[in-house]
């Protein structure tokens, strides 16, 4: 029985790694937003299982094995010998924020069907979480909604991160459509304030967490990057205040947070209607902590922090 189980995009991601003879070189590590965030609830502890598809070749085993080395269950990972391992070559800025340029037309990870799904998997676990950047295209945006139609069905908690990158999307309004019938299928949401702005416009968070209420979400964390993080149910609306970082790479920050939050959740035993609002600013302090470690190392996997860090890093504040 898996404590969280994910279903969507593990690939490659080409971190920046300095330069040779005025060339620039790239560290490979494994990636894809729900894999990062798969990685981050088993670095503190819990059972976590990876729905997905990889290609048959060097990147798709280094992508298993890596999961595998972070006690993540892979044997719902499937291995394809006709579509070759998704790959995303990371732009670093100066502040350590990132954009993507991804080689995927198509990737493994898209042609993920809901046939392939390992149901048994997702009916053993507390937790499914998913994000949208396997519901850009076919057939793995029809997984995607399967996946999470059966755990609503099975009584699940659902997560889910829109995780916006307008790369990927044939257009925003596309994108817009798919996002709004994510946060429909969801207890607890994610979502960065560049992906409220895509949503709302230009309008207070504390009127885009109440939007995503009254969707019928239950806990509702917004990220401010390294200004910390608001967090809004039924009882109110509050904010976290980052924690100061000497940040490298912002890559799998935002899925470090989700992580933590929702490992939080897990590890307090509490149903959603008994999670208060005293429970969420809790969690958020815990997940901004965390994600204050993430972006001081490269790569997104490479960088979830356990406990043990993340306790320390509070304990500094």
């Amino acid at each position: 029985m898996s404590d969280f189980i994910t279903l969507g995009e593990l690939l490659i991601d080409f971190t920046p790694s300095g330069q040779a003879d005025g060339r620039n070189l790239f560290m490979q590590n494994a990636g894809g937003a729900v894999a990062n965030a798969a990685a981050a609830v088993a670095a503190q502890g819990l059972d976590v299982s990876f729905l997905g598809m990889v290609g048959d070749d060097q990147f798709g085993h280094f992508l298993r094995d890596t999961l595998r080395e972070k006690n993540i269950d892979t044997s719902g990972v499937i291995l394809s010998e006709e579509y070759n391992t998704t790959l995303a070559f990371v732009h670093l800025f100066e502040n350590g924020e990132r954009d993507f340029s991804f080689y995927r037309k198509p990737g493994a990870d898209i042609m993920y069907s809901a046939a392939d799904i390992d149901k048994s998997k997702i009916k053993s676990a507390k937790v499914f979480h998913f994000g949208a950047v396997s519901m850009t295209d076919e057939p793995s945006r029809s997984a995607t909604y399967a996946g999470a139609e059966f755990a609503i069905e099975n009584g699940l908690v659902v997560s889910f991160d829109p995780n916006y990158r307008a790369p990927l999307w044939d257009s925003e309004t596309e994108a817009i459509e798919h996002i709004k019938n994510g946060l429909a299928l969801c207890d607890i949401v994610k979502i960065a304030d560049n992906e409220v702005e895509l949503l709302y416009g230009d309008i207070p968070h504390e009127h885009a967490a109440q939007n995503l209420l009254d969707m019928g979400i239950s806990q509702v964390y917004i990220t401010l990057g390294n200004k910390g993080a608001c967090f809004a149910n039924k009882e109110g609306f509050g904010f976290a205040e980052g924690f100061k970082a000497n940040a490298i790479d912002a890559t799998g920050a935002g899925d470090c947070f989700t992580g933590s939050v929702v490992s939080q959740f897990i590890k307090s035993g509490k149903t959603l209607p008994d999670y208060t609002l005293q429970d969420m600013e809790h969690s958020a302090v815990f997940a901004n902590a965390a994600a204050s470690i993430c972006v001081e190392g490269k790569g997104g996997i490479p960088s979830m922090p356990k406990v043990e860090q993340i306790m320390q890093r509070l304990n500094k504040k």
